[in-house]
């Protein structure tokens, strides 16, 4: 809290940094939404697809999947490690355990730790239980978790000891985190789903995966994304990946969209598979697959957690951020992860102190916040029901028209970016065994067995080669986007003196990639038709991360929209 004066201070000074800029042409009220990632176009070949149509990285509606189950996952190896640990934990002890841990946020857990009611090792071995009885190879299946940690029953063991000789570093010890799989983690591949990667057994931790072991937290294991963070096929639904296959949602399995691409660690959340995860976003890709599996999800400022060995699309607005079932187990993954990282060159030294995003998160009202959203969206009951609990809370509630603004050759700057970040990570990330190089060698290597490796085909992948844009391209790509994305935003902030913007699930997420501003969705309920869940989310601006956690949590409070999954409790 001691230098929040300082922060809050520079947001005021920082706010207005674009509004003298002049205004451009309306994009759809969707553009950029995880739902939108495309092919990309290059003003000098007509044979790629136009850059602002972005249906090929929109969610889909799948109804018949080319492959449901992963070709390359044995399931049989993948319990081996654990068979011995888990014969003594029986049907009954997991019944037993239900109450202690199931929808339950993770003070309380701790505190059934400390009460000796339960132990890290006993909270792991459940876990584990769950993912082998729902997970996969059953008629329930929802394919959601990749790999699992060989280490993990003994490495909780060591934290039941460490707890006992008081050696407790924050609130996340001893809770069992699963990782997207395009975040290293020592002692288990990163594939970013894909083939070509399989074997890229990874002996280092991403930057945010040792700041959650410096804190005590157990990395459980990796789930399934969409293959490439859903930035390769282009005609392929939300959660397939080569090496995972398809991710179900548990709310409606083939009926409901998981949402993409941390689509694995959305459906893990949901399902009570772990403690919490972690995801990461390029434009909607935490928003997404939070709304749709009714969890909370956060895409925070670019820069605040770093990006260091995670598989990139976009330097430019990659970030990782925490997906959990509820606002405060939130606030505490992304208190674990946040802070600077030398090697990331867009990492924020946000000058906060630990416990900082956690810590006097609950406030007694909204009275005085203003919030603005988008006509739109009252076009949507459960939006229109959010809204009400907001005003019972205080706040008070602004319509607004969208600007006239465009995201122009958004898809573009993900190609130029991945094309050239890919390789950096390649270079520096993956292990020997792993013989491609760039965006063109996984093409051809994929071709050498395209039932397997790419049923959907490579349509974003070609794209990617295709363009011949220039880092001066680039550049110019970059700052325009970046200006009409806080312009979107900061205008009618300005204009209204509003604290955020009111969206749904991810329908403008686009805007907030680009702006590099953070959001948060939260549970807002289910629909009349099919039961999908949908989120009320916050955008906000850069650095605002502690404000969004308390409107968020106060929402949360208020309406209480969560429920688990029918037939995974």
């Amino acid at each position: 809290m001691k230098r929040f004066t300082l922060l809050l201070f520079l947001f005021l000074v920082c706010s207005c940094k674009y509004l003298n800029e002049e205004k451009g042409n309306l994009p759809s009220e969707g553009v950029g939404v995880e739902k939108n990632t495309d092919s990309i176009s290059n003003p000098e070949n007509d044979s790629l697809i136009d850059s602002t149509d972005l249906s090929a990285i929109s969610v889909k509606e799948f109804r018949e999947f080319k492959v449901l189950d992963s070709k390359y996952i044995n399931v049989a190896d993948l319990w081996n490690p654990f068979d011995k640990d888990l014969k003594s934990f029986s049907e009954t002890t997991y019944n037993n355990l239900k109450p202690l841990i199931l929808e339950q946020e993770i003070p309380a857990i701790q505190k059934h730790v400390q009460n000796g009611k339960l132990s890290y090792e006993l909270l792991v071995k459940f876990y584990l239980y769950r993912i082998r009885k729902f997970d996969r190879d059953n008629a329930g299946s929802l394919n959601s978790v990749i790999s699992l940690n060989r280490n993990i029953i003994s490495e909780a063991k060591q934290k039941d000891l460490e707890l006992r000789n008081k050696k407790v570093k924050h609130p996340i010890f001893g809770m069992p985190i699963l990782l997207k799989d395009n975040i290293d983690a020592s002692g288990m591949s990163t594939t970013a789903g894909a083939v070509a990667l399989k074997n890229n057994d990874i002996n280092k931790d991403a930057f945010i995966v040792t700041q959650l072991k410096e804190k005590g937290a157990l990395i459980l294991g990796k789930t399934n994304l969409s293959e490439w963070a859903y930035f390769f096929c282009g005609d392929c639904p939300s959660g397939y990946s080569a090496i995972g296959g398809q991710t179900l949602n548990p709310y409606g399995r083939k009926i409901i969209d998981t949402g993409g691409s941390s689509s694995g660690s959305g459906v893990a959340v949901a399902a009570n598979f772990c403690a919490a995860a972690v995801g990461t976003e390029t434009s909607g890709s935490i928003l997404s697959p939070s709304s749709q599996n009714s969890i909370v999800g956060f895409k925070p400022t670019v820069g605040l957690m770093s990006r260091s060995g995670i598989v990139p699309i976009s330097s430019t607005l990659d970030t990782p951020g925490p997906m959990t079932k509820n606002v405060i187990d939130n606030a505490l993954l992304l208190d674990a992860m946040f802070g600077p990282d030398e090697k990331d060159d867009k990492s924020i030294d946000a000058l906060l102190d630990s416990g900082f995003y956690y810590e006097q998160l609950v406030i007694p009202h909204l009275k005085g916040k203003r919030f603005g959203y988008f006509e739109e969206s009252k076009k949507d009951s459960l939006f229109v029901s959010a809204l009400q609990v907001l005003k019972n809370l205080g706040a008070e509630l602004v319509e607004l028209k969208p600007e006239i603004i465009e995201l122009p050759d958004f898809l573009r700057l993900l190609n130029l970016d991945m094309k050239k970040d890919l390789p950096i990570y390649l270079k520096s990330s993956a292990t020997d065994s792993v013989q491609v190089t760039s965006v063109n060698d996984v093409i051809e290597f994929n071709k050498m067995d395209s039932l397997n490796r790419m049923p959907y085909g490579q349509k974003l992948f070609e794209g990617i080669v295709a363009d011949k844009g220039t880092n001066q391209d680039l550049d110019a790509i970059k700052s325009k986007l970046k200006r009409n994305g806080q312009l979107f935003f900061d205008i009618p902030m300005l204009a209204n003196n509003l604290n955020a913007i009111l969206s749904i699930n991810n329908y403008h997420a686009g805007f907030a990639a680009v702006a590099e501003y953070p959001a948060i969705t939260i549970p807002m309920g289910y629909s009349s038709d099919k039961n999908a869940p949908k989120g009320l989310t916050f955008i906000g601006k850069r650095l605002n991360e502690k404000f969004l956690l308390q409107w968020a949590y106060a929402y949360e409070q208020a309406s209480k929209k969560r429920k688990m999954p029918d037939h995974y409790n």
